[in-house]
């Protein structure tokens, strides 16, 4: 991991600890705090990841600023950046627990958990095109379709994954009878 991915996550753990007990308080006794405490960690530490750190007043502005061209990642690992390939693989497990969260937590289809992570994943993609909506002095990070390819993908084997366990976990005698199961094959 690269130095700005480590303050990243360092910041989006300082965020957790910060927003957890609120949710904690807003839940007040509903639900289960380890779930809610898993979602909330996911999807501070997805944005800090995400939207971290912040141009400085030293930071080059980006020669490009958008990217259409799909599986352009492929052509640039060719071309010898195999960091392509790595920023590829952590869009992908970026996206997994959006997905693992969408069939084991909100019992959606394959196709809704698809649609999740593609939209989630156009929303950071405007939002850091936009420079997070004129906030930042301006656009840091790139728009690239990979990376929705890649979260959107991310989004769907988190599903799958999420579907399997839960397909060992529930013993075949109560699968037939689980309305779960029948909502997530219908998708």
């Amino acid at each position: 991991m690269t130095t700005s991915q480590l303050t990243a996550i360092h910041f989006g753990l300082i965020g957790f600890a910060a927003i957890w007990p609120v949710v904690l308080l807003a839940l007040r006794g509903r639900g289960r705090p380890a779930v809610s405490g898993v979602v909330t960690l996911y999807a501070v530490l997805a944005l800090a990841v995400v939207f971290l750190p912040l141009p400085g007043p030293h930071t080059p502005r980006l020669r490009q600023t958008i990217q259409l061209v799909p599986f352009q990642w492929v052509l640039d690992t060719v071309g010898g950046d195999f960091m392509a390939v790595k920023q590829a693989l952590l869009n992908v497990l970026l996206f997994v627990p959006l997905g693992f969260f969408a069939r084991a937590l909100w019992r959606r289809t394959a196709r809704q958990a698809v649609v999740i992570g593609f939209a989630a994943s156009l929303m950071i993609e405007i939002t850091q095109l936009s420079g997070n909506f004129g906030t930042a002095p301006f656009v840091y990070r790139i728009f690239d379709v990979d990376d929705l390819m890649t979260n959107t993908f991310g989004a769907l084997a988190g599903y799958l994954l999420a579907n399997a366990v839960l397909q060992i976990r529930v013993p075949a005698s109560m699968r037939a009878l689980s309305p779960v199961r029948d909502h997530a094959v219908r998708g």
